[in-house]
C-alpha cells in the first residue's frame, strides 16, 4: 500500500508494464474484473482507491458514499493488485479541491450525463489526469458499465498526447441484468429487483435495432415508457454514435443505448452495444 507519491513512485521505480485501475472504493466484481484484465496484460497491478471531491455536484453524496478500506484491501489482496494507492485529498491537491487547477473535459463530455451533472466530466479528467502523472502507466483499465466516461477518458488522452492506452472492460452483471456498481448499495433488494428493468430496457432496444428499426426517437421514447413505467425516474434513454456520443449518422457502423434513471437514494446508470 502506498499513501503518498513520493512512496508510491518509490515502489514503482523500474517495474516494467504497469497498469492501473483507478477506482473510488466500495469494490465489486465489477472493480475486480478489471484488476483480472490488468493483471493477465501488466507486470505490476496498480489500483488507486480516492473518492474524488472534484466530480460531485454540491447536492451529490461525496460525504455518503460508501467507504469500505478494510474489505476494499483484502479483495485487492485476494485479486493479487501488486499496489493499492489510497493517497488522501491534501496529496491530490495539494492547493486544496476547491479551486483546483482543472481539466476541461471534451466536449462530448456535455451531453448525456454531463447535462444532468455540470463539471461532473472535468472533475473526471482531471483526476485521471493526475494519476495517469502519479502512477505512469502504459494500460489503464475502465468499466464499459460508464461508457461516456470511458469515452471522455479516451478523448482526453488523445488530445493531451497521453503514452496510454485505455482499455475498456465489459460491464459485470448481477443475475437479473442490474449491472454492478458501489452506488446498488443505497438500494433495498425490492428495488434491486426493479432496477433490473433498465437492462431489460437497454436489450430489447438494442434488439429493435439489431432487426432493423431506425426510427430512433421512436425507439428513445419507447424506452423512457418503459422504465417510468417500472417505477424508475428516467433522466434519459438514447441511442448515440459508439465512438464520439453524437446521434446516429448513416455512415455510423455501432452504437451504444444508454440510460440513466434514479431509484430511491440511487442513480443508476448502464448501456450495451450493437452494430449496424
Amino acid at each position: 500500500m502506498a499513501d503518498t507519491i513520493a512512496g508510491l513512485r518509490e515502489r514503482l521505480r523500474g517495474a516494467p508494464t504497469v497498469g492501473l485501475v483507478p477506482t473510488m472504493g466500495n469494490l465489486h466484481a465489477g472493480h475486480l474484473a478489471l484488476v483480472a484484465a490488468c493483471r493477465a496484460r501488466c507486470d505490476t497491478v496498480v489500483v488507486s482507491i480516492f473518492v474524488n471531491p472534484t466530480q460531485f455536484g454540491p447536492a451529490e453524496d461525496f460525504d455518503s458514499y460508501p467507504r469500505t478500506l478494510a474489505a476494499d484491501l483484502a479483495q485487492l489482496e485476494q485479486a493479487q493488485a501488486d499496489v493499492a494507492f489510497i493517497p488522501a485529498a491534501a496529496e491530490m491537491y495539494p492547493a486544496g479541491a476547491a479551486s483546483p487547477v482543472l481539466v476541461t473535459a471534451p466536449a462530448l463530455a456535455s451531453t448525456l450525463c454531463g447535462a444532468k451533472r455540470p463539471g461532473h466530466f472535468d472533475g473526471v479528467a482531471t483526476v485521471v489526469a493526475k494519476l495517469f502523472n502519479v502512477v505512469r502507466p502504459q494500460v489503464a483499465f475502465f468499466g464499459e458499465k460508464d461508457w461516456q466516461q470511458l469515452t471522455v477518458i479516451r478523448a482526453m488522452t488523445e488530445a493531451l498526447n497521453m503514452e496510454v492506452r485505455v482499455v475498456g472492460v465489459p460491464t459485470v452483471r448481477a443475475p437479473g441484468g442490474l449491472a454492478l456498481s458501489s452506488r446498488n448499495a443505497y438500494l433495498s433488494a425490492a428495488e434491486r429487483e426493479r432496477a433490473a428493468a433498465i437492462h431489460r430496457c437497454l436489450q430489447t432496444t438494442a434488439t429493435a435495432i439489431g432487426s432493423g428499426e431506425r426510427d430512433y426517437a421512436a425507439l428513445e421514447a419507447n424506452g423512457c415508457r418503459e422504465l417510468t413505467a417500472a417505477g424508475l425516474a428516467v433522466e434519459y434513454v438514447a441511442i448515440r454514435d459508439a465512438e464520439c456520443l453524437r446521434p446516429p449518422r448513416t455512415d455510423t457502423t455501432a452504437v451504444r443505448v444508454l440510460a440513466a434513471a434514479r431509484l430511491g437514494a440511487a442513480r443508476l446508470i448502464d448501456n450495451v452495444g450493437v452494430g449496424l
